[in-house]
């Protein structure tokens, strides 16, 4: 009887080390999250420390989608930056959230070069050819039917063109847009410029000059050629549904009413509106608290929370 206790004891001793041993190794293997910076100035060590790499928490090659988030969302980079300077905020949000991430760089001539790559520069036709072709990696990687997309800047405007013109309709959901720009921009009045430059027939005189250096750029301005044919077809497909986010203070995007549209699928959002806080401008958005709350909600509507309204300032949350 005692031996039978004493073997009793003994299996219930070994059972309860055995237990809180799996329990500390599970919880050791936990994923933790990532740390989310508000300010655009994690971008500099960033590009430093690992140039033209993809941000934090994004091109897992290996993620599956959550039932909870069966869509993987792709980063859109704007003009001039690229996946590493542009994404350290939201790549690593995204990812803790529970979202399959996954980010490129586009758009940029010639080979790539050691140091900060700019991307964005090509014209965006050639742009959208390399973001349907990420976006198809994407899709047979994870498995999913379809993607969304977060784009910034030129991030919004050219994957339009991959939507309308190269099949992305049946491949995206949600399409949020940080600072779009569907009616081009003004800046420094260069819209007149150039529409005089065509009256004038001086228009390939310009674009020889832009294009080897910047091909996208003129496509940018209001008026263009390349605004005029998505607006023939119209900017927004019918089965994808559209967030717009902008900002009062962009300096980028004049004036900043040309991120807003109508349409059945369309939701404009300006943050002034809903933050009289929020001074962010064109570049901060991209790393805005506010920002990130509107972006959390349009990726997933069924579960809306509440959106922070904080100060912000012109390169990131203060505090």
């Amino acid at each position: 009887m005692r031996a039978t206790r004493l073997l009793v004891a003994i299996a219930a001793t070994v059972l309860t080390a055995l237990t809180t041993l799996l329990a500390g190794a599970g919880a050791g293997q936990a994923r933790e999250d990532l740390p989310v910076p508000w300010t655009l100035a994690a971008a500099v060590p960033a590009q430093l420390a690992a140039p033209n790499s993809p941000p934090p928490g994004a091109n897992d090659w290996s993620c599956r989608p959550s039932a909870a988030h069966p869509n993987p969302v792709v980063l859109v980079h704007g003009l001039g930056a690229n996946q590493t300077v542009n994404w350290q905020t939201f790549a690593p949000l995204l990812a803790n959230e529970g979202y399959c991430v996954f980010s490129l760089t586009y758009g940029v001539p010639g080979d790539p070069l050691p140091g900060y790559q700019p991307g964005g520069l090509v014209p965006m036709e050639r742009s959208a050819e390399e973001l349907a072709t990420f976006v198809d990696r994407v899709l047979a990687s994870t498995g999913a039917a379809e993607v969304h997309i977060l784009g910034h800047s030129q991030g919004t405007l050219m994957p339009s063109y991959y939507v309308r013109f190269l099949g992305g309709e049946s491949k995206v959901d949600k399409y949020v847009s940080l600072t779009p720009l569907w009616e081009g921009t003004t800046l420094l009045g260069l819209s007149t410029l150039y529409q005089h430059g065509q009256v004038l027939g001086l228009d390939p005189v310009v674009d020889g000059v832009l294009n080897p250096i910047c091909g996208s750029c003129p496509q940018f301005l209001q008026g263009s050629e390349f605004l005029k044919n998505l607006h023939s077809v119209g900017i927004f497909a019918p089965e994808v549904t559209y967030t717009n986010i902008v900002t009062r203070y962009d300096q980028a995007v004049v004036p900043y009413t040309s991120g807003i549209a109508t349409a059945p699928n369309v939701t404009n959002i300006v943050l002034q509106d809903r933050c009289g806080l929020d001074f962010a401008e064109h570049a901060a958005v991209a790393a805005d608290p506010v920002t990130a709350g509107h972006v959390l909600n349009a990726l997933d509507p069924a579960h809306p929370r509440p959106v922070p309204c904080v100060l912000v300032t012109p390169i990131g949350a203060a505090g």
